[in-house]
């Protein structure tokens, strides 16, 4: 029986290993990321391998006849259309539920702390105060955290991982989580005060969004939440840029509502020219919005294990397509 065939439209540079393991089972095709390409030429393929960067939606499931198995080795899968899959009996695999390999994942906790302290220092206006031959401290006076409220949005892996920190710098530290913190899925709870939506909103001088996007999770936080905040709120989201009503977010940031905010996930990141963003647009003139391109995982560690795990993943399926 021939081996399945399989498009690889993630790099797997750092992680070589992953190709080695998929070139046992499947007859590999290796392309750049291209979205265009994709939906070209999808209908010549069993199995799909890709990445958050490229979308797998209507259109191009409209070209995969073939198709039996689409890979992302993510955690997040919004780039995919899940109801389509479902429906054309496309079998979808992720690392979201694979708990033991995400626990050793910190980078995307530590992305939302650098990015929190990048927005309470100035850092990235004080460096460029700097490169452009000046040195005046007392123009970046920021905040120190101690003492502050942080509240995190999402009390699973990533936000138990933000509470940690939020203790080591002597924060007091909020979690709303729909689940009890203290069901016995979490072992780290000492020094954690859950509270619900509205408390969080109401008493943190800094949130940090750590849940998955969803239908409920749309535009999660808009105008009616940032009315609740407190005035000079710094907002983190690492999450999925949808979770946050952009024109809510500027008006806040315009206003003063939100004294700064750190993003690494915005609305439509596929877009082919970023600067179409109404954030990346308003960053470009203002000092109180940092924008990062979605690099909160992207460590070689982090990159590496993901790729190789669901290569893994992948090839024990298509192993069983061929019993």
């Amino acid at each position: 029986m021939p081996k399945p065939k399989l498009l690889v439209m993630v790099d797997l540079d750092m992680a070589p290993e992953a190709l080695d393991i998929l070139a046992e089972v499947a007859e590999v095709v290796y392309r750049p990321a291209d979205y265009d390409v994709l939906k070209s030429i999808i209908g010549d393929y069993d199995a799909y391998f890709g990445h958050v960067d490229t979308p797998v939606d209507r259109d191009v499931l409209a070209n995969a006849d073939r198709l039996r198995v689409v890979t992302s080795p993510s955690t997040g899968t919004d780039h995919l259309d899940k109801e389509e899959l479902a429906r054309r009996g496309i079998e979808l695999i992720s690392i979201t539920r694979d708990y033991e390999l995400l626990d050793t994942f910190t980078a995307t906790a530590e992305m939302a702390w650098l990015l929190l302290l990048a927005c309470c220092r100035h850092f990235p206006v004080a460096t460029r105060h700097v490169l452009a031959g000046h040195w005046r401290s007392e123009r970046f006076c920021g905040i120190q955290l101690s003492r502050k409220t942080l509240g995190i949005l999402g009390y699973g892996r990533l936000g138990k991982m933000s509470g940690e920190f939020g203790k080591a710098f002597r924060m007091r530290v909020l979690a709303c989580d729909l689940q009890p913190i203290q069901d016995g899925t979490h072992t780290s709870t000492e020094g954690i005060e859950q509270v619900d939506f509205a408390t969080l909103l109401r008493e943190s001088d800094a949130i940090t969004i750590h849940v998955h996007l969803t239908p409920e999770n749309y535009h999660l936080i808009s105008t009616d939440q940032f009315a609740k905040m407190k005035d000079g709120v710094f907002l983190i989201n690492t999450s999925r840029g949808d979770i946050i009503d952009e024109q809510a977010l500027l008006a806040a940031l315009e206003s003063g509502k939100v004294a700064a905010a750190g993003l690494d996930v915005i609305h439509d990141e596929w877009r082919e020219d970023s600067r179409e963003s109404p954030l990346v647009q308003y960053a470009l003139e203002h000092d109180n919005l940092i924008i990062t391109p979605h690099i909160g995982g992207c460590t070689h560690t982090s990159i590496a294990d993901a790729r190789i795990f669901a290569a893994r993943k992948l090839a024990d399926f298509l192993r069983g397509l061929a019993r």
